[in-house]
């Protein structure tokens, strides 16, 4: 009988939220807003993860926000390897996550086809 979920899913929830609190606890840049960690994919062989975010307040826009979470990467590798007991902590790659934008833009375009139905119905 398979497993609910793989290694590679524990993994990443548990780097998820050790990541969380090392962001909110560690990273001393003022400018990043709060950033909110959306999901973890780790790669099979664990040798690599995506960390999916997304950002409040902040001076910085999403790209610059990315490049400066990329460059803290090894730090928070080294972070979470005192909180992970695993041989090797994967690489972190992160990138920012929009699909609340993208489905905030599909609410909006389903409640104006909606909209434009009901108008064209009563006419």
């Amino acid at each position: 009988m398979p497993r609910e979920f793989s290694r590679t899913d524990r993994l990443g929830a548990q780097m998820q939220r050790d990541l969380a609190v090392i962001v909110r606890n560690e990273l001393d840049d003022p400018r990043l807003g709060m950033v909110t960690l959306q999901e973890v994919r780790v790669v099979r062989d664990l040798s690599h993860a995506t960390v999916f975010f997304t950002v409040l307040g902040g001076t910085l826009n999403e790209k610059e926000t990315a490049k400066t979470l990329n460059e803290a990467a090894p730090f928070l590798r080294h972070e979470l390897g005192r909180c992970i007991k695993i041989r090797t902590i994967p690489e972190l790659h992160f990138v920012h996550d929009d699909s609340l934008r993208r489905g905030n833009q599909l609410s909006d375009l389903i409640d104006q086809a909606i909209a434009e139905d009901a108008k064209h119905h009563h006419d």
